[in-house]
């Protein structure tokens, strides 16, 4: 669980009991689409904290559609092109689950559609999501 300044495992090995705990909240969190974990970043949770599956707290309030979450994230310097352990990344997460609006939050902070695997624009196209394709080529 990523949990230092980097949003990085340390390398001395595992978080403390607690840190785990409060790391496991922002996850739930994100996942929750709760806006008050955007003032947990800003008070020093790293903006790209990450699970043991790779999965940031921006892919996690993406996937679940939480676009406000998603925005202030991004201010606040999160990498909308970071992939998971699966090379999935935010943005082809959002168009896989049609939430268009996480989309749009996306593309506008600078997600590539050609990163990770299978890329936003693939899943754009398996799912035939022509206005997806023409939001992702601007």
């Amino acid at each position: 669980m990523a949990i230092d300044g980097t949003g990085e495992v340390p390398a001395n090995g595992s978080p403390s009991e607690d840190v785990a705990e409060l790391a496991g909240r922002m996850f739930e969190m994100a996942r929750a689409g709760d806006a008050a974990l955007i003032d947990y970043v800003k008070a020093g949770v790293p903006v790209n904290l990450t699970n043991q599956a790779g999965d940031t707290i921006l892919m996690l309030s993406a996937y679940h559609g939480h676009a406000q979450v998603v925005s202030g994230l991004i201010e606040l310097g999160a990498d909308v092109n970071r992939p998971n352990d699966k090379e999935q990344t935010p943005l082809a997460g959002a168009v896989f689950k049609s939430h268009d609006e996480v989309v749009a939050a996306l593309v506008a902070g600078g997600a590539d559609p050609d990163a990770g695997h299978p890329t936003a624009r693939d899943a754009a196209s398996m799912f035939g999501r022509e206005d997806y394709l023409g939001l992702l080529d601007k």
